[in-house]
């Protein structure tokens, strides 16, 4: 797997919490984000970046290459998933005015981001 779509996976992982459901922010965190993203194991990549839209709490990816989806409460809890053709990564967090962090997991790899309002 090339580190480009490794760091893509892992980023789609850090952001996201299925299980977790709250109500979308209305305005506090939308715009554009970078997430960085950190894996605890160098076979899955390290140190990449990726940027997500926020608008009205609805999270989406920037890039054609990543599949974003997910939601921000009003509180700045954060659940999203990440998608790069069959892989997928799911991840939660918090964000807090201009920056935010989190854990992600995917099948294979964990690991952990952090992300800066743009």
């Amino acid at each position: 797997m090339n580190v480009f779509r490794k760091a893509l996976f892992a980023t789609a992982v850090v952001i996201a919490d299925p299980l977790a459901q709250a109500d979308a922010a209305t305005s506090t965190f939308d715009g554009a984000w970078n997430v960085r993203i950190a894996s605890s194991s160098q076979a899955c990549g390290n140190g990449a970046t990726v940027s997500i839209g926020i608008n009205n709490g609805q999270i989406a990816s920037s890039s054609a290459a990543v599949t974003a989806s997910g939601r921000v409460a009003e509180a700045g809890k954060v659940n999203v998933t990440l998608s790069t053709g069959i892989k997928r990564a799911v991840g939660f967090g918090r964000l807090s005015g201009a920056s935010g962090s989190g854990t992600w997991r995917g099948a294979m790899c964990t690991g952990t981001w952090t992300a800066e309002k743009i």
